[in-house]
This record gives structure tokens, sequence and C-alpha cells, in this order.
């Protein structure tokens, strides 16, 4: 009698194979989302400008945990592609505000649109099984984040 008794992997050897397989994911999904477009710090500066509205220069680099002439570099690219926009501070006249522009509005839009797509194609390739496991795993995943 051949009895084969499944033995949960070790956390140590977990770690590695969910950091990798997040890691790939997430390169893909920029890679599909953004070809040949916009840096990974310009894209950060994007989101927060989407999420919180408009921001000071410094404002965004403490968010991203860089110095303020390194934003004001990204800041003036995304100027410069029409995807952001300067106003004055409602409060403090020396201060600068950021924004999205509609046309970077609709750029956050058709990124978004893009990675949903290529994940959706994705998922819909595995079978019911696979999807059952990728949608326990995503549940598992968030638990483990706190959210």
């Amino acid at each position: 009698m051949n009895t084969t008794i499944d033995v949960p992997p070790l956390p140590e050897t977990v770690v590695p194979a969910l950091t990798q397989a997040i890691g790939q994911i997430l390169r893909r999904l920029r890679a599909e989302a953004n070809p040949g477009g916009l840096n990974i710090s310009q894209t950060a500066a994007l989101a927060l400008l989407a999420d919180n509205g408009g921001m000071t220069t410094a404002d965004l680099a403490r968010a991203q945990a860089m110095k303020p002439q390194s934003m004001s570099t990204i800041l003036a690219s995304l100027e410069q592609e029409g995807l952001v926009e300067r106003s004055s501070h409602p409060t403090d006249g020396r201060q600068i505000l950021f924004s999205l522009t509609t046309q970077g509005i609709k750029a956050r839009r058709k990124r978004s649109t893009a990675k949903h797509q290529w994940l959706l194609a994705a998922v819909a390739k595995l079978d019911p099984a696979e999807r059952q496991t990728l949608f326990s795993a995503a549940s598992i995943i968030r638990g483990m984040s706190g959210s």
C-alpha cells in the first residue's frame, strides 16, 4: 500500500515563492498597462494625485520617501506630457499645488483598464479549480495585509 502524506510547505519555502510570484505579476501588469510609457515614480505620483487631489511637491516627495528635488523632476516631466498642472495653494500663496489634468485622468483610467483586461484574460485561461485556488489565495493575502 502506497500512501503519501501531504506535508504543508514550511514558511521558509512559501515566502520566496510568494515574493517571486507577486513580483512577476506586478511586473507583467506594469508592462501591459504601460508599454514604453511612464516609469514607476511617475506612475506613483499620478496615483497619489488621483487619490488625494492637489498636492505640493513636498507632500508628494514625502509620500514617496524621496527628496523634493527628485519629485520636482518627476512633476516637470509629467507637466511636459500634459498629465499634471499647477495651481496656487488656496491658503499659502508661496506654495504650488499639482493636480491631474483631464489628460492625466484619462491616462490613469486607460492604465487601469489595460491592467484589468490583461488580468481578466489571464484568469479566464485557468481551469475552474485553479480559479478557485486563486480566489482563495486572494482572500488569504488580503487577510495577511490587514485589509
